[in-house]
């Protein structure tokens, strides 16, 4: 599995949101500016977060984004699921029993585990801390 560059983009913008007082709508133009990313794709990766209830948008003139959570409330486990649907390490633990040897098959008990972990890391690390990560690294 490959976290995609959509994803990628979106933990950095949300990550830039997270900088910004809240309730603050950042603009459309400085996100793109900062992130080095076209106002068409920054629309993309943001609308499933959107649908999700992580990110507000703002039309108009003075229009932009801004965290409709807190960045503490914000994993980066919720960020990739929004993006790239459930996680799973293989097909056969995306669903239960699609698998006709999973109670025969040894490494399936090897893929439950690391996808277990996996999404306990993710469920672990918020937004707030990764600001505060990268204001450590820049000071």
């Amino acid at each position: 599995m490959v976290i995609t560059r959509a994803t990628e983009y979106a933990i950095r913008t949300i990550i830039y949101l997270a900088k910004h007082p809240k309730g603050e709508i950042v603009l459309k133009k400085d996100i793109c500016r900062t992130q080095e990313v076209t106002p068409a794709f920054l629309t993309k990766i943001l609308q499933p977060l959107i649908k999700v209830g992580i990110v507000s948008s703002q039309r108009g003139v003075g229009g932009g984004f801004l965290l409709n959570r807190a960045a503490e409330e914000i994993t980066l486990l919720h960020i990739l699921e929004a993006e790239e649907g459930p996680l799973s390490l293989n097909h056969r633990l995306v669903e239960k029993g699609v698998c006709q040897r999973d109670a025969l098959c040894s490494a399936h008990m090897v893929w439950e585990e690391a996808q277990s972990s996996m999404v306990a890391v993710l469920q672990r690390h918020n937004i707030a801390e990764l600001v505060q990560l990268e204001k450590q690294k820049t000071a």
